[in-house]
This record gives structure tokens, sequence and C-alpha cells, in this order.
């Protein structure tokens, strides 16, 4: 067995796509409209896999927008999305200059939550050993929830 995807529903696909692609960082690998069916799918990979994910040898996000509904309530309802990144520090600071709360700063230098649009939880894990505690993550509280 595989690990392939994991599905989110999303009310507006291009705040969505402007979260987990322009702030985030992943890269839309391909995408799926069904004009019968009345949605599109969009397949996101993170940058480390994108060879991977071109061979489909790597877990990717599932976007799903169906067109004619917009509000899905209780985006932790499945639980959250993991993401390792090279310097969470660097990370967490992008996302915050792109508008992005930090739900849980990482304050330990090696976890942080955010919330994409539509409510799901982001966590991201520190490659590696913990970076050294660092302002002004270090004394950063947390902001809503994750």
């Amino acid at each position: 067995m595989r690990y392939l995807h994991t599905m989110i529903r999303v009310g507006d696909l291009d705040a969505a796509l402007d979260f987990f692609c322009a702030k985030l960082g992943l890269v839309e690998m391909y995408r799926t409209e069904n004009t019968a069916g009345r949605f599109t799918l969009v397949f996101l990979a993170a940058p480390d896999d994108v060879a991977l994910a071109r061979e489909r040898k790597a877990p990717l996000v599932e976007l799903t927008y169906n067109w004619d509904e917009h509000d899905y309530a209780g985006g932790r309802n499945f639980g959250h999305l993991a993401y390792r990144v090279k310097d969470i520090y660097a990370v967490c600071q992008r996302l915050m200059d792109g508008g992005v709360i930090i739900n849980r700063p990482p304050r330990d230098g090696h976890m942080a939550f955010v919330r994409s649009p539509d409510g799901i939880s982001i966590e991201l894990l520190q490659e590696g050993e913990r970076l050294a505690p660092q302002e002004p993550w270090a004394s950063m509280p947390n902001t809503g929830s994750w």
C-alpha cells in the first residue's frame, strides 16, 4: 500500500491556490475539470517532491472545488496536513509576510501550525534537529485554534 493524496474541499479555488501555492510554496502538478459533475480537481506537490510526483510516486494534496457548493464547516474534522520544512522560521516568516496567521508559532524551533482559507490545519515540522529558539517566535502566543 502507498499513500497517494489527501483531498480537501475548498470553497474558493483561487484563494486556496493563493494559500497553498503562492504562500505555502506547493506546486500545481495537474488539474481535472469535470463539466458533467461540475467540479475541478487540482493536485499539488511539495517542492521537494515534484520530480517524484511527476512519476506518480509522491503523495499529493487534492483540492476539490465543487462549482455549486462553497461553504464547508469544521475544516479540522479530518485532522491536518503535515509538511517537513528546511527552515521553519523562514517558512513562517514568508507565510506571515503573506498575511497568513501563525496559529501556533514555532517557539520550540520544531513545530508550527497555520490554517488555509477554508480552515484546514497545516502542521509545519522542522527537518532534522530543532532550531535554537529565536524571536519573534520564542515569545509569540498562540492565535485562534490550530
